[in-house]
């Protein structure tokens, strides 16, 4: 007879999965870096021998790139967790860099995403470092304003251009203006962005600008904008009250299983293993579909995938039925 395994024992038994790998984590770190300075590389070199920004192979680079650094900052998020390299300075500072780079500073990522962790699917509290949710009454009783902001934050737009709204201004200017002491890094992260931009139009123009840093942002702010959207709002969602909230519950009824095919699911680096993800953390990326197949209780899933119709379904969602516990459109 087996037994299924609930709350503080299913979390227990997903701890053996919860052990770094250095040699592996190392060297899903430096290789993705690797791939994305050759991508980014090819793509400028391009430039210098070509009069037309329509190049496939420069564009094909451009897309290329935005992949990879969606790849590298759930890596970099990984770490944040301390699921990988834990104990080396070496990739602490590395990955503060990285951090910077992708417009996701340390302080502000650490601070929002765990809080996001330990709020995921309540009613109350669950907005910081998340898309907000409110209730169908809610909503309704809601001023004109509010609703406007609202609707905006979870709008398709919103969602498509990440680059702009979740990142730049998200994840760098909103946090710098609201506490500059504590987001000092905000700035930082802001300034090198700018200064990427313009060392790129100097030396290779418009063009550099838009294949090495505008396309490659745009494809992994919006895919990484929408991962994390879908990943907590889609149609068999669960949100609780204070009094119905479990972590476990959280984790495998608030937070999808998305189904990619193999190559996306390396560019995404597991992190469609949501449900697992938020159940256990602290397990790499590289062992998520490991703890999958091994621990049947985290075999059925909620399930979401990149495909358009599901996309279209989830994007349509908006706020929460307590009558029939469910989310629905307007």
């Amino acid at each position: 007879m087996i037994t299924h395994r609930t709350g503080r024992h299913l979390i227990l038994a997903t701890k053996p999965y919860a052990r770094d790998h250095t040699l592996r984590s190392w060297w899903a770190i430096l290789s993705t870096l690797a791939l994305l300075g050759t991508s980014l590389s090819v793509s400028l070199q391009l430039i210098l021998h070509s009069e037309s920004i329509g190049s496939l192979i420069s564009i094909a680079c451009s897309f290329t790139s935005g992949l990879l650094a969606l790849r590298l900052f759930v890596i970099y998020h990984d770490h944040q967790h301390r699921a990988i390299l834990p104990k080396s300075r070496a990739a602490t500072k590395l990955m503060k860099l990285i951090g910077l780079l992708c417009l996701s500073p340390t302080s502000i990522w650490t601070s929002s995403h765990n809080h996001h962790h330990h709020h995921n699917s309540k009613l109350r509290g669950s907005n910081i470092g998340s898309f907000p949710v409110m209730t169908k009454d809610r909503f309704l009783s809601s001023s004109r304003a509010e609703k406007a902001l609202y609707l905006f934050m979870r709008h398709p737009l919103t969602i498509f251009f990440g680059y702009v709204f979740i990142f730049l201004y998200g994840m760098c200017l909103y946090p710098l203006f609201d506490k500059p002491r504590a987001h000092w890094d905000c700035l930082l992260s802001f300034l090198l962005h700018i200064a990427i931009g313009i060392a790129l139009f100097l030396g290779f123009g418009w063009r550099g600008v838009i294949l090495a840093q505008t396309i490659p942002f745009m494809i992994s702010g919006g895919l990484g904008s929408y991962l994390f959207y879908a990943q907590h709002n889609f149609s068999t969602v669960s949100f609780h009250d204070k009094s119905g909230w479990t972590y476990e519950k959280a984790a495998l009824e608030s937070s999808s299983y998305m189904q990619t095919g193999p190559l996306m699911s390396w560019f995404t680096a597991n992190i469609g293993y949501h449900h697992i993800h938020h159940l256990n953390a602290l397990i790499p990326f590289y062992r998520l579909p490991e703890a999958f197949a091994s621990l049947p209780e985290l075999g059925n899933p909620k399930l979401t995938s990149l495909h358009l119709s599901e996309i279209a379904r989830c994007l349509k969602l908006k706020v929460w039925d307590v009558e029939n516990q469910c989310m629905v459109g307007l």
